[in-house]
């Protein structure tokens, strides 16, 4: 794929988004399809939560395009080559963005929305697309999964959804974060020549840049449920479409690496929340937002500090892709330990009061 095609699929998911937004705003308010301030939640007045319809119909349209552009109009690509993987990727998408607007609408229940998560992971899976064997990174060669390649990869794909709606908690969080994770995996993609990873990537930036426009603070709409699961799962299908072919034994970590702070608050949270005796999936305001907010940001500055920790990852992560071994150890630990310092500094590990809840 040429420099080019890349900046077409960006712009023209960025210009769907920015013109598909205030439509789907309007309608949320007009159905009362909105998020209510109160709670954990930071915002004041009622702001439509339906904002994921728009990236999705972005993401849509400039994958439509590109494989339009391969099939008829002579792009350079791998997506006439790969229709299986693709379809049944595109196919698992739709189902997650489905399950997210229904929960935004009707708010299902957990288990009926992890049961809904594993469906549209189970289509891709279906379809071929799973981790069929991991880098050996002490004998070398690579260690094939076998059956286990299939519960892995529906874990991987899930867990990949679930951190990135479990950060969506202040205007243009989830949006930019997830911008920075698309850029970063688009850049390896094309670098590791799986172009139909390249070219979902770019979609999904372009869906990303053009949501800002409107989420960033004061977010005049949210992305709900529709928007942090789709992007979540639209990620993890990236990976597993490009750095994960690689039989190096370090991809197994870049993607991780390159979402890495959502991953850590999720972590964070499941390790607090066990240490004050709560249930994991009882929600607090101890996330990194919170605290960040806690220690006197406001959500402009807040938000910037994680997109510049979220950047921070997402070029060690690169960098560990190509770096010889002993550098890429070398950045890992850097990595976790500067990590480990924001950590400690927020308190991300200690129990919520209950008047903080």
């Amino acid at each position: 794929m040429t420099i080019m095609q890349y900046a077409v699929l960006i712009g023209v998911a960025a210009v769907v988004t920015l013109v598909v937004t205030p439509i789907v705003r309007a309608l949320g308010t007009k159905w009362g399809i909105v998020a209510h301030p109160g709670g954990r939640h930071v915002h004041t007045g009622l702001i439509p939560r339906i904002g994921g319809v728009a990236m999705f119909a972005g993401f849509v349209a400039a994958v439509g395009v590109e494989y339009l552009g391969e099939r008829f109009w002579g792009w350079p690509g791998m997506m006439l080559r790969q229709e299986k993987a693709l379809l049944g990727t595109m196919l698992g998408i739709v189902l997650m963005f489905v399950i997210g607007v229904i929960d935004d609408i009707v708010e299902l229940k957990p288990g009926q929305k992890f049961v809904g998560q594993l469906a549209a992971a189970s289509v891709v899976v279906a379809f071929g697309v799973k981790i069929n064997f991991l880098g050996n990174p002490f004998g070398g060669g690579i260690i094939m999964l076998g059956v286990l390649g299939i519960p892995i990869t529906l874990l991987w794909i899930v867990g990949f959804a679930n951190v990135i709606n479990l950060i969506d908690g202040l205007d243009g969080l989830a949006a930019g974060v997830s911008g920075i994770a698309a850029l970063t995996s688009m850049v390896i993609a094309q670098q590791s020549n799986v172009l139909v990873a390249g070219a979902m990537a770019a979609a999904l930036l372009g869906a990303c840049v053009g949501f800002l426009r409107y989420n960033f603070h004061p977010a005049s709409i949210f992305m709900g449920d529709s928007g942090a699961l789709f992007l979540g799962f639209t990620l993890a299908c990236i990976s597993l479409l490009g750095v994960m072919k690689s039989v190096a034994a370090i991809t197994l970590v870049v993607p991780l690496v390159i979402i890495g702070v959502p991953i850590f608050d999720t972590f964070s949270a499941i390790v607090r929340r066990r240490m004050g005796g709560k249930p994991i999936q009882v929600a607090d305001k101890g996330h990194i937002h919170h605290r960040l907010l806690g220690r006197g940001f406001n959500q402009r500055q807040t938000v910037l500090i994680i997109y510049v920790w979220s950047a921070a990852l997402a070029v060690g992560g690169y960098a560990m892709r190509w770096a010889p071994p002993v550098w890429r150890i070398l950045t890992l630990i850097v990595l976790a330990g500067l990590s480990g310092v924001m950590a400690y500094w927020l308190g991300l590990f200690e129990t919520v009061h209950h008047d903080e809840d």
